[in-house]
């Protein structure tokens, strides 16, 4: 690949006297002096990607740090910020994937990022750092979309990229991307079309999926986890405990630290980029809970793309925010804590679940005993919206028809969970196929029910992602899967509480229940059922909660 680089030197040229003609000019907006310019990054294909480039004042050589989105760049925060970060020195590119917004090409998501035929990260990478105002050191940023193209960006290992900061980011689109646990997400990715140039793109995508239910060759291809080796420039990750993407966070930090410098930072907050204060969902932590986000990926990239020596290198490999109770005087929690790795010591405990609505930390002696509830996909529950809606009540979904809830008695002393959290159930059911979404909850003493986590598992992928075994109606099963990740303290007088249901919409799109192929069109047979969870002697169904003493 050395042989290209030229290749795009030659280029790029064309590509600059090319690149007005080929998009109207944006709203004026005051950007303090930075100048904006619309360029055409070509790549080996021939295919151009669409960007946004911010140069600061003056004449030079700067650094250049870029973000990869398939969703719009032309909105003004988008612009203003961009222009914030290049004022601080940097010549900041903002570049659309292949296929969407103004890039030409066909979209296929992810796939063209990826360590195929096509790189088009490694070749917008290359192309940045040879042009005449860089200094050919290149970094990358970036949230959610922007952070699973940084794991691409790294597998590729372009010569010129020298760091990255990711936000909120993932590692396998199997589980964080297009499915969640096994559930297909066809009405959420309907609506990509608008992203694209040729919306007609997206459905031929949708329709691949369709051809390929599990987790195989296809899916290997987008899962950056199966490359970690490969990835080997310093990075830092920002993860937010309310935010289901926190598994890909962690994941990318733990495979990418024996091969270069990692930091990971996992604080009380939603998934998204510039959003990490003390406000969120329905609660206000103290103001320590800010991360000053932009100020110290600068700090970063002054290191790493300058030679700046001020430290930021022998910080902590990770910090992490211990979440605690809010507007409760004296209440433990709320604080930083530093380590050398994650997950810190604790100890795994049980939390079973028993007759009557109650979770204990002993298991059930009934010989027969389970709670019930009826699913119809064309009646699901409710949770609104497309986002994982941390630190919020979660009553109005707990109180619904066929959602059912199990808590502990109020808390007699402080109980500390830091780590991973998973689910181990026993089911029954009428149905050969059904999902189950288990939310984790801390109740404080006035009957709120935060919502700490929450995760589905689709009952056919109990066994594995790479296969599909069906339910015998009638006969237990067991499942057991992660919720989440985290770091809490649940203060005296509150309660832990598990909350179960098979339908959760439109967060998760629901289960038809026949067994049948999942495509794109699946509801138009359904199936009701009836689901039991067991909590028997025989098939006691359980948190496993990580306890730090």
């Amino acid at each position: 690949m050395k042989s290209y680089v030229p290749i795009l030197a030659l280029l790029c040229s064309l590509c600059f006297d090319r690149a007005h003609a080929d998009s109207a000019p944006l709203p004026p907006i005051d950007l303090q002096g930075v100048r904006e310019q619309h360029v055409m990054i070509p790549m080996r294909d021939g295919v151009r990607l669409s960007a946004y480039v911010y140069l600061p004042e003056g004449e030079g050589k700067w650094p250049v740090v870029f973000e990869q989105r398939y969703a719009s760049l032309t909105g003004s925060g988008t612009r203003k910020s961009s222009a914030d970060l290049a004022r601080r020195g940097y010549v900041v590119a903002m570049v659309n994937f292949r296929g969407s917004q103004q890039s030409e090409g066909t979209y296929v998501g992810y796939r063209a990022l990826a360590w195929g035929e096509l790189k088009d990260g490694y070749d917008t990478c290359e192309w940045l750092a040879t042009q005449p105002w860089s200094t050919g050191k290149v970094g990358s940023f970036g949230s959610s979309q922007g952070g699973f193209a940084q794991n691409f960006l790294a597998v590729t290992r372009p010569p010129h990229l020298i760091c990255q900061y990711m936000v909120d980011t993932g590692v396998s689109l199997f589980q964080e991307g297009y499915r969640i646990g096994g559930i297909t997400r066809p009405l959420r990715f309907e609506a990509f079309k608008s992203n694209c140039r040729n919306p007609d793109d997206n459905a031929a995508l949708l329709r691949e999926w369709d051809q390929h239910p599990n987790y195989d060759a296809y899916w290997r291809a987008e899962d950056c986890g199966l490359h970690f080796d490969q990835m080997n420039v310093p990075c830092f990750t920002i993860g937010s405990w309310y935010d289901f993407m926190v598994q890909g966070s962690i994941l990318s930090f733990q495979g990418r630290k024996p091969n270069a410098t990692q930091q990971l930072l996992l604080g009380p907050w939603l998934h998204g980029r510039l959003n990490k204060g003390s406000k969120v969902g329905d609660l206000v932590y103290p103001n320590n809970a800010t991360w000053p986000e932009l100020e110290h990926m600068v700090r970063w990239f002054d290191h790493w793309l300058k030679g700046v020596d001020n430290g930021v290198e022998k910080e902590p490999a990770v910090r992490y925010y211990v979440m605690g109770a809010v507007g409760e005087t004296n209440a433990p929690g709320n604080v930083w804590r530093e380590a050398s790795d994650w997950p810190p010591a604790a100890t795994e405990t049980s939390f079973y679940l028993h007759e009557g609505a109650v979770l204990k930390d002993t298991s059930p002696a009934s010989a027969t005993s389970g709670t019930s509830y009826d699913c119809d996909p064309l009646h699901p529950m409710e949770i609104p919206g497309r986002s994982f809606p941390g630190a919020k009540d979660t009553r109005a979904f707990d109180q619904q028809k066929e959602v059912r809830t199990w808590a502990t008695e109020p808390l007699t002393k402080p109980l500390e969970i830091t780590g991973a959290v998973q689910a181990e159930l026993w089911v029954k059911s009428t149905a050969p196929d059904t999902d189950f979404i288990v939310r984790v909850s801390d109740v404080y003493p006035d009957g709120r029910s935060i919502l700490i986590m929450d995760y589905p598992l689709r009952a056919r992928y109990r066994e594995g992602f790479d296969k599909q075994v069906l339910l015998i109606p009638g006969q237990p099963a067991q499942l057991k899967w992660r919720i989440g990740w985290t770091s809490i303290i649940l203060n005296s007088g509150h309660r832990l509480q598990v909350t179960l249901s098979s339908t959760g919409a439109p967060l998760y799109e629901p289960n038809n229940q026949t067994g049948g192929k999942m495509h794109t069109e699946w509801m138009q047979e359904t199936q009701t059922a009836t689901h039991t969870i067991l909590h028997e002697k025989e098939h006691p169904s359980r948190l496993l909660v990580p306890i730090v003493k």
